[in-house]
């Protein structure tokens, strides 16, 4: 395999891993900074090495990423194998050697395990949905677009809308988590968790509560960074600060 192929399949699998998201903070592992490594080798086979910013990150939030990573890059056809690594974590052990066998979250820790990995995926996507639709129905509504139209709104005329630039990425981005709660079948661009229609009335209400959460998420984004910072060399993969070396964390804002 020339330098080049090698190169292109790299790039082809840090594409793959800016999919994958933390389930928490709705943002790719990659923006996160959690992945370290993405090396394709001779044999097709790929390895990748993340982090995270505490080292008591819940075991299944830790293992839920990792895995998704896993799934992602596997799509690629060219894959052979796909090893991720967790660094620097209280369960790294448990969980390398669980993604090494292949196993479940529940296979890995047995008794340990709390709930299933399939559900605490679907919750966290549900929410994803929901701030993502937030946003962008703060943004139509700010535009001009009056409550009783956009409850009515299908999303054939939702994507008919001129957006510019902002605008379009909200778009792009709901209706991407969009069919975690709607059906193919589904014509209205706006419902709610449960693939019910949102009501003219509430809508204010229902968009401002979502958009309470947004920030709390947007805080915790800004907090799990200056953690990662604070802890880690982040020019130097998975390797902890020294001893009495500090870093700044960032400035938030509420």
């Amino acid at each position: 395999m020339t330098a080049e192929t090698i190169a292109d399949r790299k790039a082809e699998v840090w594409a793959r891993l800016q999919t994958v998201t933390d389930p928490e903070l709705d943002e790719p592992v990659t923006d996160l900074e959690f992945v370290t490594r993405a090396d394709v080798d001779a044999e097709n086979r790929v390895h990748i090495e993340f982090r995270l910013p505490t080292y008591w990150c819940a075991a299944n939030f830790s293992f839920l990423m990792a895995d998704d990573m896993r799934m992602a890059v596997k799509e690629l056809p060219w894959v052979s194998a796909v090893n991720v690594t967790l660094g620097e974590h209280m369960y790294a052990d448990k969980i390398n050697a669980g993604l090494a066998q292949g196993l479940s979250f529940q296979e890995t820790f047995g008794v340990e395990a709390d709930g299933d990995l399939d559900d605490l995926r679907r919750t966290f996507l549900v929410k994803a949905f929901q701030r993502r639709q937030a946003a962008l129905l703060a943004y139509l509504i700010a535009a001009g677009y009056p409550a009783a139209a956009l409850v009515e709104l299908t999303l054939g005329q939702l994507t008919a809308v001129k957006f510019d630039e902002a605008g379009g990425k909200l778009l792009a981005r709901y209706l991407e988590r969009r069919p975690v709660v709607a059906g193919v079948a589904e014509t209205l661009a706006f419902i709610d968790a449960d693939g019910d229609p949102l009501q003219t009335e509430t809508l204010p209400t229902y968009v401002r509560a979502l958009r309470r959460v947004d920030v709390n998420a947007e805080f915790n984004s800004a907090l799990c960074r200056g953690l990662l910072h604070a802890r880690f060399d982040t020019a130097t993969p998975l390797t902890p600060r020294r001893a009495g070396q500090s870093a700044e964390l960032p400035k938030v804002s509420a």
